[in-house]
């Protein structure tokens, strides 16, 4: 019975979701995240914090966990394996942890239900917030971090010790070129951003700092500021509905359009600025050089046939073809982005599997752990290319 009304209510419940809530819209979007960022600069430990990435620097990035009540709107119980078998590793590899929003699912849930079913996983994090290597940041589904007066001593009860919560982190190389140039500025941006009066030309500035900026990435987007919808349809019609069907609805496939419009938003903002890179969540969909996986397909499609390439062009083709219920809408400007834009995806897919982003001194990956606990890097750079290719 369960699976019929599933098969009968799926295509209703996303048409009536997309059709009253919010889309992205840019000019909010663009002036929340230039917004956070001056601030974080100007005023650091107020909103974030500005993080030295040294030789010895290791850091791991999860987003957009959802952990509930482990009931059938749980979304995150499938992957909390791989996620344990991942802190394990990143623990005792000596990482930084940093959690970049909607680890919780409080929309769906209340804070006692999340705490008393997810000990095993808070008490993995607590290993790295009594080594100093935890940082939290709060997303739309986990606002309570920000806007609670009393959740610092709710973090405290979790954790063992105090943790302050931020909305964003600013990364930068640890090297003597960058602080004698943020000594000579007063405008944060100047080093990086176009010009005040155009949004095309970029100031002409040789050997900018590369500085990775990181949030949740719902900033200035309506509907998970929480309209009155939102709030509305996941309160009283979607936690339910959810629970009962035990969907995921927390995936790109249910709702790509809106997923890809918001990450060519994020990818347009992180574009008008030279050596500065930007990496979010949610949107739950995996960006590594500002590409999808679909995204990157087709560009290596379109290399291989300028390159004639036979083989390669039929094992691509080959994969479009068996991923392509997947791969319904490619932004036009595809062969041409700039690196710009990282997305770690989430650890809450469907399957179990979770996904992230791993940043050394050297190099930039994205990594997936599956459900039978094994680690994979999906696609790398290093923080020198990515550095030169943004200049």
């Amino acid at each position: 019975m369960r699976r019929l009304v599933q098969i009968i209510l799926l295509k209703p419940i996303l048409w009536f979701s997309r059709k009253f809530t919010s889309r992205p819209e840019r000019s909010r979007i663009f002036k929340a995240l230039s917004e956070l960022f001056r601030n974080i600069k100007e005023e650091p430990g107020k909103k974030g914090v500005v993080l030295s990435l040294k030789e010895n620097s290791r850091i791991i990035i999860f987003s957009d966990h959802h952990r509930g009540a482990k009931n059938g709107a749980d979304d995150f119980m499938k992957a909390e394996p791989s996620y344990l078998a991942a802190l394990d590793y990143y623990f005792e590899n000596k990482f930084q942890y940093i959690s970049l929003g909607d680890a919780e699912e409080l929309w769906e849930n209340t804070l006692n239900q999340v705490k008393k079913n997810n000990t095993i996983t808070f008490e993995a994090e607590k290993k790295f917030i009594l080594k100093d290597k935890f940082f939290k940041v709060f997303g739309n589904h986990d606002l309570y971090w920000d806007n609670s007066p009393i959740a610092s001593q709710q973090l405290k009860a979790i954790y063992g010790k105090k943790l302050r919560v931020f909305e964003g982190i600013i990364l930068e190389k640890d090297n003597k070129e960058v602080h004698t140039q943020k000594k000579k500025i007063n405008d944060p941006f100047s080093i990086f951003k176009v010009k005040p009066d155009t949004d095309n030309e970029i100031l002409p500035i040789a050997n900018c700092p590369l500085t990775i900026f990181l949030t949740h990435g719902h900033q200035g987007d309506k509907s998970s500021d929480g309209n009155w919808f939102s709030k509305f349809f996941v309160a009283n019609i979607w936690a339910p509905l959810q629970s009962y069907l035990r969907i995921n609805f927390n995936t790109p496939a249910y709702d790509e359009d809106l997923k890809t419009a918001h990450n060519l938003i994020m990818y347009e903002w992180s574009a008008k600025f030279k050596s500065l890179v930007l990496i979010t969540g949610h949107t739950h969909q995996p960006v590594f050089e500002s590409l999808t996986h679909p995204e990157k397909l087709y560009k290596e499609l379109g290399d291989a046939l300028k390159a004639n390439k036979a083989d390669e062009v039929k094992q691509i083709e080959e994969e479009i073809k068996r991923r392509g219920r997947d791969y319904k809408t490619t932004p036009a400007q595809y062969l041409t982005l700039k690196p710009s834009y990282f997305n770690s995806g989430c650890c809450c897919f469907r399957d179990g599997d979770i996904t992230g982003i791993e940043i050394t001194y050297e190099k930039i990956a994205l990594v997936k752990w599956n459900i039978h606990k094994q680690r994979e890097v999906l696609e790398e750079m290093s923080l020198e290319k990515l550095q030169s290719i943004l200049q």
